[in-house]
């Protein structure tokens, strides 16, 4: 096996791959490649994303290289004047068909004498405008993929729009085909009012001409007449409308993945390690103190603050019985016992034992037609409401009246107690 000769090697590892010259300014890539800064500089114009490099072709993700000193202190020694190996003269002629330089010995020698023979410098810049030609070529194909790679972005972003279309198209549907259906159910009631009033309207007439013979009667008999006329009762429509208006709203609200805060959490509340999980302890762990935890109440607030805007976010309750879950005003009170109720800055509905009930002053009890395991929290900043829905059946639970939160940054609220008693947030 022939042995790599030491200089040649030098050569070739002080030699840009893009100029074939030895390198002036060597940087280095991040895919450990070496080019003249210029070469690859020229390489990259009209780029602006999707780099790559002009050797091995992997796509980079910024525009980095770094000098290279070491290599750059390689060329600076492998460019001083090579020398024939055979004669010990300057290389200052190209032989064309061995492809190889030479000497001006060389070029007399039998080896050489019937080659077609060029300087040197004529040579090189024959590569020169070659190496030229191929580093266009290379910006042609960069420049293509790059289009491919806004083509393939633009394809996607018209998909993801199309499908969010989709759904709201869907919803639209769903909202008009629930509001006709509430129509046609109110025209059926409005008739079946209207039987009624016309029944009743029959009814007066009878009295009228009852209470009129009456009139006609002594004194003595008209005074034992007794009060016949009770007023018909018309049922209005002003709760289903209600529900359907909150449900609507409800779609406009903007879903929020709510995490606990541990500096706030009282030292009987467990946080899991996603802070997702709520759960109760008997034992008080040894927290650190914190201006913002509370200490007396079993409470803790969600990481996310809103000033603005319409927000959502749904809890898991379980079966525990001792829960509280809503919003709570920044300034809410740390360091003292809890008696929530908007005046403290608490919007809130709980379970306590098996009564629910909205944390008004005093608070409403609620009647539920079933046990909601999923609560859906929205709070609407713009119009100062929070409102609470059962996730499981999108029924409305309990909405405290419009108010003005002055501005104030608002969290999300929970309080449980009892051994059972866990809350999981959704993401």
């Amino acid at each position: 096996m022939a042995t790599e000769n030491p200089v040649e090697s030098l050569q070739e590892e002080a030699t840009c791959p893009i100029c074939l010259e030895y390198f002036k300014a060597p940087v280095i890539l991040d895919c450990g490649h070496n080019f003249c800064r210029l070469c690859v500089t020229q390489c990259w114009q009209g780029s602006n994303a999707n780099f790559s490099c002009p050797q091995c072709r992997e796509i980079l993700q910024h525009r980095n290289f770094r000098p290279n000193r070491q290599l750059a202190n390689v060329a600076k020694g492998a460019e001083g004047e090579r020398v024939c190996e055979t004669h010990g003269e300057a290389l200052k002629l190209f032989c064309e068909e061995d492809q190889t330089p030479i000497c001006l010995v060389c070029d007399r020698s039998k080896e050489h004498r019937a080659h077609a023979v060029v300087p040197i410098e004529e040579a090189a810049q024959e590569y020169k405008v070659g190496q030229h030609h191929v580093v266009e070529k290379l910006q042609e194909i960069q420049m293509m993929d790059t289009q491919r790679s806004w083509e393939h972005l633009r394809q996607k972003i018209m998909s993801e729009f199309e499908q969010l279309h989709q759904f709201l198209r869907e919803q639209e549907r769903l909202l008009l085909a629930r509001l006709a259906e509430l129509d046609q159910e109110i025209v059926k009631l409005q008739d079946e009012n209207v039987t009624k009033l016309s029944k009743e309207i029959s009814h007066l007439s009878e009295q009228i001409s009852e209470l009129e013979g009456k009139c006609r009667q002594p004194a003595s008999e008209f005074l034992q007449v007794r009060d016949i006329i009770s007023p018909p009762q018309i049922p209005t429509q002003g709760g289903k409308v209600s529900h359907f208006s909150q449900t609507t709203l409800a779609l406009l609200l903007s879903p929020v993945s709510v995490t606990l805060d541990p500096d706030t959490a009282h030292p009987r509340l467990l946080l899991s390690v996603d802070r997702k999980i709520l759960t109760w302890d008997v034992i008080r762990l040894n927290c650190p103190e914190h201006p913002q935890r509370f200490d007396l109440s079993p409470c803790v607030l969600g990481c996310e603050g809103f000033t603005s805007g319409r927000h959502c976010w749904e809890v898991e309750v379980g079966d525990g019985t001792a829960w509280a879950v809503g919003v709570a005003t920044e300034s809410v009170k740390r360091k003292e016992e809890l008696s929530a109720a908007p005046e403290v800055g608490i919007w809130a509905v709980q379970r306590w034992g098996f009564q629910f009930r909205a944390l008004t002053s005093p608070p409403t009890p609620l009647s539920l037609s079933c046990v909601p395991s999923r609560i859906q929290v929205s709070l609407d900043c713009e119009q100062g409401q929070v409102a609470f829905f059962s996730a499981d059946s999108e029924d409305p639970i309990f909405t405290f009246p419009s108010t003005s939160f002055m501005g104030e940054r608002l969290r999300p609220f929970f309080w449980v107690w009892g051994i059972g008693s866990q809350l999981t947030l959704y993401s």
